[in-house]
């Protein structure tokens, strides 16, 4: 029957904080099957919480390295129960969740090259790492070897402008530079330093996988310009790392072709090639399909913002990472934690826990609103630094409250200003081909992404992004068949579905925001300034 009928296809991995996935992607560019395997539920004997183990000092966080790949033997187990034919699969990559570090032990390559088809891979792989629990992006407990770094290099602002971040805690150089600091013998039995990604990618191939250039810029190591190890940041972390971590290689990169082991066990081809993995945030930009000019705001409990750039200007704020799908270019990444609690918060106070009471309040209320401006930080927000409620009048003067359907437009224009501010601060200009993709919880409300719309001056489309970074790497995995540097990501995925456009700019909207951003921004410095000093 056609459904049974063969179907090419590339495959899409994603090695996320709480469970592997993987989606299958056709010629066309359909997905048609997709797995998984939930880390607490499926493997409950690693005692995971949230695919984490929290130490007791509250600030140290770790994963089983084995949980991931008795992950990745279920899942596929799961795919060849369903009768997935693995005889069609071209080429797969995968991305993993950004900052987490494996240590393979002395001995692991040997190992890895040769597999046996008979037993799964976590049975033969037990012994093949020198620390079994492994640092990931939610631990923070490195912030001397941050401070570390940072002197070695001339201070904050130099590193960003060396590697496209300041140091931060969860950042691979500095959970290396801890591993050697407290467990130096742990770190002189380790042969390869990999990351998630190409952890995950060196499983695949049976032997190491390089570290991509997109992923790599998220380790404080990376010279984003000139793409090779800050041998400066390596020094300041811990000795022979250059060779622990291998030469890095362009994120479109065929870095060889699927092991035996997958052949023999699973029916994969011979010629089905590995293309390098990423991290989740680079193969999300991907699975989007930004092109440069574009925008992409995640509107969830954080809100991310994706930006392509062609000139990144490194900040004290935010990360610029090399991009994943084109390696003149850049992307830029901005976190902002206040995102949909607060806006629930302001719905429940403002707008009698109603959104369609929400959207008519911003229905209701005029662009700029009448001058009214309003920063709203329940939480200590990360851009900027500062935390509590901030609302001004025309005349910028301080007051304690408004009117409820002023004060549901200033924390909606608030919120997108502030994005707008943060972004053209990392080198974003927004062009007359730019578009915005909206995503998550808030971008199902058509008057939020108006606002956003008439704010930044674009217009915002909407995207499904459930898998967005399987989805990404099965479409980067096609990249890396097709040439990958010699041919255009856009021209690889053409075909995929279109984004749906939900908001244009009104009328009169540029002059209005134009006008309003320096003086947000030149409050939000008065805020800080304000708060600075008995916070730090």
């Amino acid at each position: 029957m056609a459904e049974h009928a063969p179907r090419r296809c590339c495959l899409g991995w994603d090695f996320s904080t709480q469970q592997v996935k993987v989606v299958a992607v056709d010629a066309e560019l359909n997905v048609f099957y997709e797995e998984s395997v939930h880390f607490d539920r499926d493997l409950p004997e690693f005692g995971t919480q949230g695919g984490v183990h929290v130490h007791k000092d509250g600030l140290t966080v770790t994963s089983p390295v084995l949980m991931w790949v008795q992950a990745l033997d279920i899942i596929l187990e799961k795919m060849k129960a369903s009768g997935f034919d693995f005889s069609q699969v071209l080429a797969l990559s995968g991305a993993g969740q950004q900052h987490g570090s494996i240590y393979w032990k002395t001995g692991a390559q040997q190992a890895l090259t040769s597999l046996s088809p008979d037993l799964p891979l976590h049975q033969q792989l037990q012994d093949c790492f020198s620390i079994s629990d492994c640092p990931v992006w939610m631990d923070s407990s490195t912030t001397a070897q941050c401070r570390q770094l940072e002197a070695a290099v001339g201070g904050a602002q130099a590193l960003s402008c060396l590697t496209g971040s300041r140091a931060y805690e969860r950042f691979t150089g500095n959970q290396i530079a801890k591993i050697y600091q407290q467990n130096p013998e742990a770190y002189s039995h380790t042969e390869r330093i990999s990351l998630v990604s190409s952890f995950a990618a060196s499983l695949f191939l049976g032997s190491y996988s390089p570290i991509d250039y997109s992923d790599g810029s998220g380790m404080n190591l990376l010279q984003i310009q000139d793409k090779v190890w800050s041998q400066t940041c390596l020094g300041a972390c811990a000795p022979h790392l250059e060779e622990k971590l291998g030469p890095p290689v362009p994120s479109y990169s065929v870095v060889g072709a699927i092991s035996s082991y997958y052949i023999q066990r699973y029916g994969f081809p011979p010629g089905c090639k590995v293309v390098a993995f990423t991290g989740d945030n680079p193969a999300s930009l991907a699975g989007m399909r930004l092109e440069e000019g574009d925008i992409a705001v995640s509107l969830g409990t954080s809100d991310t913002l994706f930006l392509w750039l062609q000139e990144p200007m490194p900040a004290l704020e935010g990360h610029i990472f090399c991009n994943p799908v084109d390696s003149q270019h850049y992307m830029a990444l901005l976190c902002f934690k206040n995102g949909s609690l607060m806006r629930e918060k302001i719905r429940d106070k403002s707008a009698s826990r109603s959104w369609s009471k929400f959207s008519k309040a911003l229905q209701s209320t005029e662009m700029g609103n009448g001058g009214n401006l309003g920063f709203y930080f329940d939480v200590m927000e990360i851009t900027p630094e500062i935390i509590g409620c901030h609302r001004f009048n025309t005349e910028n003067h301080k007051v304690a409250a408004f009117p409820g359907d002023v004060e549901v437009r200033a924390l909606i224009e608030g919120q997108f200003m502030a994005k707008r501010i943060h972004a053209e601060g990392l080198g974003y200009r927004i062009m007359s081909k730019t578009k915005i993709l909206a995503t998550g919880g808030a971008s199902h409300n058509r008057d939020i992404l108006q606002v956003l719309a008439d704010v930044f001056g674009a217009p915002v489309y909407v995207i499904d992004t459930a898998n967005s970074a399987c989805v990404g790497s099965a479409y980067r995995a096609f990249h890396g068949l097709a040439g990958g540097r010699d041919v255009p990501f856009s021209e690889v995925v053409k075909l995929a579905p279109n984004p749906r456009l939900a908001a244009t700019p009104r009328l009169g909207a540029s002059q209005v925001y134009e006008a309003l951003l320096p003086q947000y921004a030149k409050l939000e410095q008065r805020i800080l300034s304000q708060t600075r000093g008995p916070l730090e």
